[in-house]
Order: structure tokens, then sequence, then C-alpha cells
């Protein structure tokens, strides 16, 4: 029997209103204690207890504070999983960061798991599971921003984690096995977005660490004992500063050294220099030739001084491809929402996120909602309206789900049977595995 399924949805949005206030200060009480990925564990106990307080059962510590509970429908059919993100990122000058470790949700993760907790509260308070065919997967994912990237390799040569990041691990771990579409929601400051927009695209990283190796002397003394490895560092990021002109515009690479340790002493030569670097760009193939130009500049900086340089090259994440049929569902409930008009595509962004390596192996979208303010990983960063961002991405997932999985879950199923996989899960681990590599360069 067909079921009214515009009323299954006023059913899950009047849910969400009633509980709004429940959903505030979840978001809220986030957003006043950031924490960095790997870390989250207050966060993930946040997320696990308002779970639990809906009688589900999260399973929690997974890729180390990961948390996650399914919700069953009256009967067998597809998993559709929402996910939000625990962690925050360093941004030390923000008013209202961490004073300690300088985190701060400057962009909006305490929103997405607010709005992933609202979307549980509204499909199990509102009892329309009893109308729906298969599972709804709440997950709260880890460390997402791909900062403080030697404490994370410290972690996996610990054993601890393979990947350093939390929906790849999710993936290594088989957390995802039981999950057939994803969702989740980012939030938007920026006004081309629209009120909800889903992007064609965005780039896929890979990490680089590097270490220059010198010899130490006395810089006024005896210069000319030592191997200078800031020299070396510098030549390198000249080097990597020459081939931007040879970086094709259609394939959006952004490659942004920094500098994390430039010597010791200022009168001795230094001889441990480290610098940490992305390598991004909008397609793979597009990643792995500008990293051949950015390996080239390395190793020239060690060859020029006679310095030694090690490099260590990590998977990130890879480029995000949002499935266009559940944009459309997400597009059709963002102008039911929001009023017509609301929603739009937008084009190719140049950030990473570890959706995109979700989104190879099934069929998943990662709209972005209006609700922020200020720049997005930047000082300004805050909440500018706490209906839209914590209200609207839960109401908006949330009737998505009743789309995907009423009527005996017709829409999911079909969503699952039109999208083509660009990896099986076999595939995507054996490639990111294949990305480690650690080479020394010398003279």
């Amino acid at each position: 029997m067909t079921v009214d399924r515009a009323a299954l949805k006023r059913r899950v949005c009047a849910e969400i209103d009633r509980r709004r206030d429940d959903i505030f200060a979840i978001g809220d009480d986030i957003w006043r204690h950031p924490e960095l990925g790997f870390k989250e564990h207050r966060t993930a106990g946040v997320a696990a207890e308002a779970l639990r307080s809906l009688g589900l059962k999260p399973k929690e510590g997974i890729a180390i504070t990961g948390v996650k509970a399914v919700a069953s429908g009256a009967k067998p059919g597809p998993g559709v999983a929402v996910l939000g993100e625990l962690d925050a990122l360093g941004v030390p000058d923000h008013p209202e960061c961490d004073p300690t470790t300088g985190a701060v949700h400057a962009c909006g993760h305490n929103a997405q798991i607010a709005g992933m907790v609202g979307v549980a509260m509204g499909i199990v308070g509102s009892g329309v599971l009893e109308a729906l065919a298969g599972r709804v997967v709440f997950i709260a994912v880890p460390a997402e921003e791909y900062v403080e990237v030697e404490y994370r390799n410290t972690l996996r040569q610990q054993g601890k984690l393979e990947f350093l990041g939390g929906k790849p691990e999710f993936i290594r771990l088989g957390e995802m096995d039981d999950v057939d579409i994803a969702m989740m929601t980012h939030l938007s400051s920026d006004p081309s977005d629209g009120k909800v927009g889903v992007p064609v695209s965005s780039n896929g990283c890979i990490a680089k660490q590097i270490q220059y190796v010198g010899r130490a002397a006395h810089a006024g003394g005896a210069p000319h004992r030592g191997i200078n490895a800031l020299a070396a560092a510098n030549i390198a990021l000249a080097a990597i500063n020459a081939q931007r002109e040879t970086f094709r515009d259609e394939d959006c690479i952004r490659v942004h050294p920094i500098i994390t340790r430039g010597g010791d002493i200022v009168n001795v030569i230094p001889a441990d220099v480290r610098l940490e670097t992305y390598v991004r760009g909008k397609t793979v193939e597009a990643i792995q030739e500008a990293d051949r130009k950015v390996e080239r500049a390395l190793r020239a900086g060690a060859i020029a001084l006679g310095a030694v340089a090690k490099v260590t090259t990590l998977p990130g994440y890879l480029p995000q491809v949002n499935d266009s049929n559940l944009a459309d569902l997400i597009g059709a409930n963002a102008d039911a929402l929001h009023g017509p008009g609301s929603y739009r595509r937008v084009g190719h962004r140049g950030g990473s996120t570890d959706m995109g390596d979700v989104e190879h192996i099934m069929p998943a979208v990662h709209p972005h909602h209006f609700g922020g303010g200020g720049t997005g990983h930047g000082r300004d960063y805050h909440i500018a309206d706490r209906e839209a961002a914590y209200l609207g991405p839960a109401k908006m997932m949330a009737m998505t789900v009743v789309d995907l999985l009423c009527d005996d879950a017709a829409t999911g199923k079909d969503v699952i049977a039109k999208h083509k996989p660009l990896m099986t899960k076999e595939q995507y681990l054996a490639f990111m595995r294949s990305l480690f590599r650690e080479t020394v360069y010398t003279e």
C-alpha cells in the first residue's frame, strides 16, 4: 500500500521542531567545546548520549572516537547513512577558540552533529520508522579536517589507525558495509551557494611531510662547515612556485606548503627543517601529475645544498563526485522547505573532504546549507542563523530519508540501481594503500 509521503515528512519536521531546544543545545555545546581530530572524546560522548536517549544503542570508539547507531524500519531494505563530523580545526586567532589548543568549529561541524542528531530525533521520535523499509544509520565520524599530520602519522605508526581521515577509517574497518546510500550537510556562508547548493565536484588531495637534514655549524664563525637545511627547503619552495604556471586551470591544482620547523637556534646553521603540504586536484590523475612535479622540486632543494630530503607521502582524500539522483532529491526537499529556487547545483570547489572517498564506493551527496557566517576556516567564522544551521539540514535530510525508504524503499532501490560506483571497497583500499610512499633524496 502506498503511504502518504508528504504526511510522513510533516510528522518528521514537526518532531524536529518539537525538539528544537535540545538540538540547539547540542550544537551550541559542541561549539563551546571544540576538539581536534581523533581527540573528540567529549564531542563523541555528546553525540552518543543523544542517540542513546532515543532508545538506540550506539557503538562507540570506532576509529578512536567515532560513533554509530542503527534504527531499523518495519521491513528490510537499504541502509541510508546520515553523517556528521566531530572535529574542529585550529584557528588560534579566532576569538572563541579553545585557549589551550587553538581549536574552533570554524567549519561548522558542530552544526553537522546537531543536524545528524536532529534527523535521528525526527525519524525515531515521530514514529515514521514503521512506514519505512530499511535502516537509517546515524554516524558521528572523526577527523575530517586533515590537520596535525605528524600527530596522526604517529597514531598510524602505533597501529591505532591506517588512514589519517575518519571516513577512510570507517570504510577500512567495515563500518560502512551496511550502508548503501550516504548523505551529510555542510554549512555555507557563501551567497553563491544559494540556500542549498550541491557542488558538482571538489578537489581530492594527498599529504606530504618533508624533512631536510643538513649539518649544524656556527652561523657566524664557520658557516662554511654547515649544510643549511633551511636554504634547501627555501629552494624547494621556490621550485614548487616555479611549477605553478605548468598547472592546467581545468585541473584545479592547489599546492600550499608550510614550514613547521625552521631551525633551532639563530646562531646555528639549521640542520633539521620540516615542511608539510597538500597536493590537491580535481582528478586522481591530475593530483599524481602535480605530485611528480612537487617531488622534483623537493629533490632539487636537497641536491642544491647537499642536504638530505626525507619525503613521506600519505593518502589524503579522493575527489568528490556527488550522485545526481540524490542531489535531485535533496533539491526538491530544499525547495519545499525554503521556497522554490532555494536549491542550485554549483561548480567545482577547491577544498577537499573525505566524503569524496564515500562517494567513490556508493551513491552519496554532500549539500551545502546556509546558516554559517564569516570566512570558512577564518577568525570571523560563526553560526549566523541557528535555525537555518541546526534545524534546516536536519529537516532536509530527514525528508530525503523518507523519500528513499518509504513505499518499500522504491526510490532508494532506484538510486542504488542507477549508480555506477567508481571503485569497489576492495579497489578503494588497494588504491589508498598504494599512495603511501617514503623517499630519501641525497646529493
